[in-house]
């Protein structure tokens, strides 16, 4: 998580931003570089406040960057996952607003 000191009128606020998502967890679709992987992170809904779980299932991509089918799933703690999201759109990874394709 990344911190910003903000002054509200005479008063020091410390506040959490991540690359001006306002979120509170990593969520949505990030594309790799070469367009052939896909990776979408959603909050696990079953995981306590206290200890807040994101899965982040990876998929290939077909020729135009949109899911085809999944490779893997993992699941990891919120700092991890936002540590995994950052570090990603820092290799040039980006943000894609996407749809699961639906089943056949």
């Amino acid at each position: 998580m990344y911190y910003r000191l903000m002054v509200l009128g005479e008063a020091n606020v410390w506040t959490s931003f991540s690359y001006g998502y306002r979120n509170d967890s990593p969520s949505g679709w990030l594309l790799n570089p070469d367009r052939c992987k896909l990776i979408l992170f959603e909050r696990n809904k079953k995981s306590p406040r206290h200890a807040i779980r994101i899965f982040a299932h990876t998929y290939y991509a077909n020729d135009i960057g949109e899911p085809m089918a999944i490779k893997s799933s993992s699941q990891m703690l919120l700092d991890d996952a936002w540590n995994k999201w950052h570090d990603l759109q820092l290799q040039g990874w980006t943000f894609e607003e996407l749809e699961l394709p639906e089943s056949a």
